[in-house]
């Protein structure tokens, strides 16, 4: 063969797909921000991510739980985009392995949506955004701020793209 360099095939998928991290959330501080931003840079080329924060409701001891819940609920449905994949961030979800979610994640880039990830207010998820999910997903049984929960996620994500496209970044 002449020296030429024999190249395997680069997996195919939609390149692209757009993720949304929807969250239920207040001012956030300025390290969250940047520690997302670095994962965002990162995946812009393959996986541009955006993370669209909505009202914590108003809470307090006069003030019904479950109706907090329905309103930041109806808001999340409101603000998932169509057509989108959507994966619910849940303790009761499954939890996967960098591997698996990186299988995951191959399998829904050749799926053809995007992609929209629901993290809930510190009463977790409405009943409503768990319904309307196609996935589970749990960072495991530990309880985790919100701010941590965004960069985790955006790090995982960079992590599952990288294994997929052979990346040195995942190192076992």
């Amino acid at each position: 063969m002449g020296g030429a360099r024999l190249r395997w095939p680069r997996p195919r998928w939609r390149e692209f797909m757009k993720v949304t991290l929807l969250s239920i959330c207040e001012k956030l501080p300025p390290w969250v921000k940047q520690g997302f931003e670095e994962f965002a840079k990162r995946l812009q080329q393959k996986l541009p991510i955006t993370a669209v924060d909505l009202a914590l409701a108003p809470r307090g001891k006069s003030i019904d739980i479950k109706r907090t819940l329905l309103d930041e609920g109806q808001r999340m449905m409101l603000a998932v985009p169509k057509n989108s994949r959507v994966i619910a961030l849940d303790v009761r979800g499954e939890s996967w392995s960098s591997e698996v979610l990186s299988k995951h994640m191959g399998a829904w880039m050749q799926d053809g949506r995007d992609l929209c990830l629901l993290i809930g207010g510190p009463d977790g998820l409405a009943p409503q955004a768990i319904t309307i999910s196609h996935q589970r997903w749990s960072l495991g049984p530990l309880t985790l701020p919100h701010a941590l929960v965004r960069i985790v996620v955006a790090e995982q994500l960079y992590r599952a793209v990288s294994m997929l496209g052979n990346h040195p970044y995942h190192r076992p």
